[in-house]
Order: structure tokens, then sequence, then C-alpha cells
């Protein structure tokens, strides 16, 4: 067992206006965040900042992952009007930036695929100027649903691999680190100008060597963007902590990391997928994202 959550952990929930203002319009538009829906430890800092997460497909998940707080069961039908949603509230806001995520839906022929190019599509339409990335599972490794995909314009893809692939069996039953893998270099491979994101979480039982050949593999992939953070126990059915990384240690793997070869790299203990997504889209793209307004994206 881990010894108690460390001080690093803890801080104050800031609960401000934009906190308050968010947190109606998400539910008067019946639109889903991943902030509230995976409880996110950064989701009243990114609230209260005028940030959050929108949440695709719904909150439910097909997949059974041990380290995940979104709802696991049979999810509902999609909603076919959900990307012009997204669409409409991300050009009330005003967003540069606009990160979309999905849960796992393993019942749908494509895994939702469609939906996600769909939502690009929209966002295209009313903000041509912003940013889009997207943070997606991996289609089961269907090759039409991730054509689909890249087939559309948008700028970051996001997949994440959390953990080491020893650690799979027992952290992501129903994932395949090598096929996460062929998701990116996939991507790479047919999409000039594509840069690609991921993230692993510390705290699993993981060795640092084994954390090592995870980011030698992502850079082989292609991947230029990297965020690594603490996992956290979200609910007593998920799995326990098995030890708590100090902050200077998430330093040195930044550090690391960046010395192997990644452009940008977020570390540290309360970092997550989405968590200030628009800086380190402006670095990959060069473009400019001020970070106001809403950044859709999934925090698994």
């Amino acid at each position: 067992m881990p010894s108690p959550k460390p001080s690093w952990l803890k801080r104050p929930l800031p609960r401000g206006k934009n906190f308050a203002h968010l947190t109606a319009q998400i539910r008067q538009q019946g639109l889903h965040t991943v902030c509230q829906e995976a409880n996110c430890p950064n989701r009243w800092e990114c609230l209260s900042q005028g940030t959050a997460t929108f949440l695709i497909l719904g909150p439910v998940c097909t997949r059974r992952c041990r380290f995940c707080g979104i709802i696991q069961d049979v999810p509902s039908a999609p909603n076919p009007t959900e990307p012009r949603q997204i669409a409409a509230a991300a050009k009330r806001m005003g967003l540069q930036h606009v990160v979309v995520t999905s849960t796992t839906r393993d019942d749908l022929t494509d895994g939702g695929a469609a939906y996600f190019a769909a939502t690009v599509r929209s966002l295209a339409a009313v903000l041509p100027k912003s940013t889009v990335e997207l943070l997606v599972p991996d289609f089961q490794g269907n090759p039409h649903a991730l054509d689909i995909l890249l087939d559309t314009r948008f700028h970051v893809l996001n997949h994440n691999v959390e953990t080491v692939p020893r650690l799979y069996d027992r952290v992501r039953p129903g994932a395949s680190f090598q096929r996460s893998l062929n998701l990116l270099r996939t991507a790479k491979d047919t999409v000039t100008g594509l840069h690609l994101k991921s993230g692993i979480m510390l705290g699993l039982g993981e060795e640092d060597r084994e954390v090592e050949e995870v980011l030698c593999h992502l850079l082989a992939a292609g991947c230029t963007a990297l965020t690594i953070g603490q996992y956290l126990q979200p609910t007593k059915w998920q799995l326990p902590v098995a030890r708590y990384v100090h902050p200077e240690d998430f330093d040195w793997w930044k550090t690391h990391a960046l010395a192997l070869g990644f452009r940008d790299v977020s570390s540290g203990p309360l970092v997550r997928s989405s968590y200030k997504a628009g800086r380190m889209a402006s670095l990959l793209t060069g473009l400019p994202v001020n970070g106001a307004g809403f950044e859709t994206a999934q925090g698994r």
C-alpha cells in the first residue's frame, strides 16, 4: 500500500464566476465533459479559468479499464446533433484551440470515428482559423475507422498509451500497446504535417526502464508531444495507487524526455492529457492559441 496522499496532491478548489457559469452552460446544453465524468483532479482549476473538456458519444464507456473513473456499462445510441452542438458552443466561446475526445465505443462498427469526423467538419465550418486536437481511442485497430478519422483536417492527434506493456492486462484489458503504436505510426505516415501526442501515467507499478522503453517507442512512432502524470485511484473499484511519484521525479522525466527528442513535454503529478492543451498545440503548430474559453477533450 502507498503512503497517505502527499501534500503536493492536495490543492484548494477555486470556484469563481467562470466555474459556475461554465458548469451551468454544460448542464443546460446537455453536453458532457471528461473533467466531470472522469473525476479529473484539475476540473475546478480549469473550469474556474474558463476551460473545460467535452466528451462526445456519451458518458458511458464499453471498456473495463482499471484506471478510469468514467462509467463502464452499455451506452446509449450516439446523439446525431452532438457535433453541431459542440461547434456552436465553441463558436460562442471564441475558442482558438478545440480538443475533442470520446469514451471508447466498441459497440459501434467504426468505434465512433464518423462522429469525430463530423465534429471536426462542424468546427471547421464555424471556426476555420481554430486549431483542433482529437484525443481518440484505439478503434480496436480498425483501419477503416482510422481512414474515416484521417480524412478530415485537424492539427493534433492524441492517443494515450497510459502505461507500460507489462501492465496492460491488469490496467487496460481489451487494449494492446502495439495496437496503439500502430495507430500513431499509421496516422503519421498518412497525414503530412499532423502532430502526434501521447500520455502515460506513473504510479501503477511500472519500472523506470519500462517507462524509458515506452518513450523510445513513442518517438519511433512519430510522437513529438508527451504528457506524464500521477495515477490517482478515481473510485474504490479501480486499481489502488502503487506509489506516489515525487514532483522532482516528474521534472527529471520531463528533462529526460526532451533530451530523447520530444518537442514538448508536460510532466507533473496532476498533469492530464488535455491539461493546458492549447499551450502545447501552439508550440507544435506555431499558431497562436490564447487558451481562453473551452478546450474540448478526453483526459482518459
